[in-house]
């Protein structure tokens, strides 16, 4: 049988190991006699799961004591109206949030947050992140709000000991929101220079259907009046996730992840893996015209690889070609075309060392 790799952008690969496990604990979880799928959310063997998975991710990403992890509902694209709900309650209305425009969802983002508030980008960079000198930040802006790993145009901010490279000369009240669904726990991050981090879980982290929120302790509080209770992150962490019913099982396969991703080594761990993979792909793909990339090179994301045929009327033959060779979910996004290879922390170097087999066949080298 030909050894299928799945490079889907999300929902996205899991470990084989993380699968495995949860499938001999489909019917009995620990011999509870239960599927986590039945058990209560307030009973202690779901506390139990959910106390772990907790305690894990904050060790994974050395998530500082005055910051909340939640646990919510809705995914990446809910957070884009729940946080300008959650945090511009404070300021006099409507507040200002600044964006940093680098691709779709930042652009998503955009068009949600109007919502509720006044929207600046100050910013705009598709293929690449655009210098700090050309920010136009607002005085007074409610928060800076980055994608810094875009999933569908492959554009990723470089970082410098765990925050956005070229950040320094920003002030220090401007607080930073960052959506990191399609790189958190890639490489090490420093959460102490965030005012909040957001991640849908489907792409590096578990199931589609939760959605990481960890956020600074004074953000809390600060809430629109029209934000629903079981949206409120002040509410959500009170009551530890627990306001309304979270996603439960979602929750255990994220906690299985965290346990695979500490027997790995851990995030540093993962950025080496992840350096190591995307060397490799991007080697073949600059080989010679045949593929073709357009994002500048020190913006290049590790984790979504967008790339196109230099003669798009083979796209069909290639897509065909990869199938039959196990290298699954290759075609890129609608709106931009062309193929993705999502390369996340579950996909191991053989997938990608197949794929540039692959590449390398088809472009007849």
């Amino acid at each position: 049988m030909t050894h299928i790799y799945n490079f889907s952008a999300g929902p996205a690969v899991l470990p084989k190991e993380v699968l495995t496990q949860a499938a001999a604990e489909m019917l009995d979880w620990h011999g509870s006699g239960m599927s986590v799928m039945e058990m209560s959310h307030r009973g202690p063997e779901f506390i139990s799961i959910y106390k772990a998975a907790e305690r894990d991710l904050r060790e994974l990403l050395a998530v500082p004591d005055n910051y909340k992890i939640l646990f919510m509902q809705g995914g990446g694209l809910s957070q884009n109206a729940l946080i300008p709900l959650n945090l511009v309650g404070h300021k006099p209305q409507p507040a200002t949030i600044d964006f940093i425009h680098t691709g779709s969802w930042s652009g998503k983002s955009i068009k949600e947050a109007g919502k509720y508030a006044k929207v600046n980008i100050a910013a705009v960079g598709k293929t690449a992140v655009p210098p700090l000198a050309e920010w136009q930040l607002t005085p007074d802006a409610a928060y800076l709000h980055l994608c810094t790993n875009e999933t569908i145009d492959g554009v990723e901010f470089a970082f410098d000991n765990g925050v956005p490279a070229g950040l320094a000369g920003l002030p220090e009240d401007v607080l930073l929101v960052a959506d990191m669904s399609s790189h958190i726990l890639s490489r090490p991050i420093d959460v102490s220079k965030f005012g909040l981090i957001f991640a849908g879980a489907q792409k590096n982290i578990g199931p589609a259907g939760v959605t990481i929120v960890i956020v600074r302790d004074d953000l809390l509080g600060k809430a629109l009046t029209i934000c629903p209770s079981a949206f409120d992150f002040k509410l959500v962490a009170e009551n530890e996730s627990m306001y309304n019913t979270p996603p439960t099982y979602g929750i255990y396969i994220a906690g299985l992840v965290f346990q695979w991703l500490k027997a790995q080594g851990g995030v540093a761990a993962m950025e080496q893996r992840a350096i190591a993979k995307a060397e490799l792909l991007y080697a073949a793909l600059d080989a010679d015209d045949f593929y073709q990339t357009r994002v500048e090179q020190h913006n290049r994301s590790r984790m979504n690889v967008p790339f196109y045929l230099k003669d798009e009327s083979k796209n069909e033959a290639f897509l065909a070609g990869a199938k039959a060779r196990g290298l699954l979910q290759l075609k890129g996004h609608k709106s931009v075309g062309g193929m993705r290879a999502s390369i996340y922390n579950a996909m191991p170097i053989e997938g990608v060392q197949a794929l540039v087999d692959y590449l390398n066949e088809f472009a007849g080298r």
